[in-house]
């Protein structure tokens, strides 16, 4: 029932947009959810929505019953990202008292995401890069190979491929990554669709806080469209 709950919440619908750019988008998301591609990169610009579009794409496939495992590769040091991923052997480290399962594994048969993958450093990525090919991994202090299947989304506000060309993210790891490429499209490009994330929003927050319905005057409509939105959806959502 929870899982039943959280594929209405991550539905393709709850993705708004009627602008040629999102209608292009969403037409990829929904084909590459209905394949058995192994690796999606999200690349755009922070707040335009690339972990809902994950979630689309993972609760819309055939792993929607598996689990969803994100993780912010930017939220954590560099000193932890390996542990997180893969895990590690009790014994493995000084404070290592016990067994800890990665991310990795616990997304066996669904999905891993991994946001801002941009952060990850050289080190890590080369062991990520060898998981993703081999479907194996051991974790820190271990000697077994364990075997995964899942769908990596990788998602990133820096352009890997130039990132790549100046030595700071490996080559090999982006066309890893790069088997399907969505760039999801930040706000001043698709001004069309700003009334209906307005009226989409505006409704979500007036449930949420037990409010009555709003709406804006066509006077603030008209100056959020032209606004520039340097935050894209996430700074409007949170405006309103």
């Amino acid at each position: 029932q929870v899982r039943k709950e959280r594929a209405e919440l991550f539905s393709f619908n709850q993705i708004v947009g009627q602008s040629p750019a999102m209608q292009n988008m969403m037409n990829l998301v929904t084909k590459v959810a209905e394949s058995e591609v192994s690796s999606v990169l999200l690349q755009g610009e922070s707040g335009t929505g690339k972990d809902l579009v994950a979630k689309a794409i993972h609760y819309g496939s055939r792993r929607g019953e598996r689990p969803f495992v994100a993780i912010n590769c930017a939220a954590l040091p560099a000193t932890l990202i390996e542990s997180e991923l893969f895990g590690y052997e009790k014994g493995a480290f000084t404070n290592a008292s016990q067994k800890k399962v990665g991310r990795f594994e616990l997304a066996h048969g669904g999905t891993l995401f991994l946001d801002e993958i941009g952060e990850l450093n050289l080190g890590t990525q080369a062991k990520f890069l060898r998981a993703i090919e081999q479907e194996t991994f051991t974790r820190l202090g271990g000697t077994d190979e364990i075997k995964v299947d899942v769908r990596v989304i990788a998602a990133s506000n820096r352009d890997l491929e130039t990132m790549a060309k100046a030595g700071e993210f490996r080559p090999d790891l982006f066309y890893r990554l790069n088997v399907v490429s969505l760039y999801l499209p930040p706000l001043r490009e698709r001004p069309e669709d700003i009334a209906l994330l307005l009226d989409h929003f505006l409704r979500l927050k007036a449930q949420e806080h037990s409010m009555a319905p709003k709406s804006l005057s066509p006077e603030v409509v008209d100056f959020f469209t032209s606004y520039y939105w340097p935050g894209n959806i996430r700074e409007l959502e949170n405006l309103i």
